[in-house]
């Protein structure tokens, strides 16, 4: 994703990127194809980020499953709430998941702008 919209390497990595934050990633063989990390918000709620799937594997619900199974190690570890801040473009992907867009103020990030949505574990 970082080629493909021209991030540096360097801004792929923020103050969440700790010891303390989860990384899933997916791999064919070897070769890591989707990936997401979690991290501890402090009230009973995880923020899943960095959804990511390489061009080639998708269609093939990898992004799908690598937030399936950051929810089960959420729930594994007691939190009652997963947040997402979505790209606007991709809603549709957490709402399918039972996501809700909680606040439709955009988020303007370094690299994209995004919206709040959250589940309910």
């Amino acid at each position: 994703m970082a080629k493909q919209h021209n991030i540096a390497l360097r801004e792929e990595f923020d103050e969440y990127d700790t010891p303390d934050t989860k990384y899933i990633v997916l791999t064919d063989d070897d070769f890591p194809v989707a990936t997401c990390r979690w991290y501890d918000l402090g009230d009973g709620s995880a923020m899943i980020g960095r959804v990511v799937v390489l061009p080639d594997y998708r269609g093939l619900k990898l992004g799908e499953r690598v937030v399936k199974e950051a929810e089960e190690w959420l729930k594994e570890e007691s939190f009652k709430k997963a947040v997402a801040e979505s790209r606007e473009v991709t809603t549709g992907f957490y709402e399918k998941m039972g996501y809700e867009i909680t606040d439709e103020t955009v988020i303007h990030g370094v690299t994209f702008d995004c919206i709040r949505m959250e589940k309910q574990l």
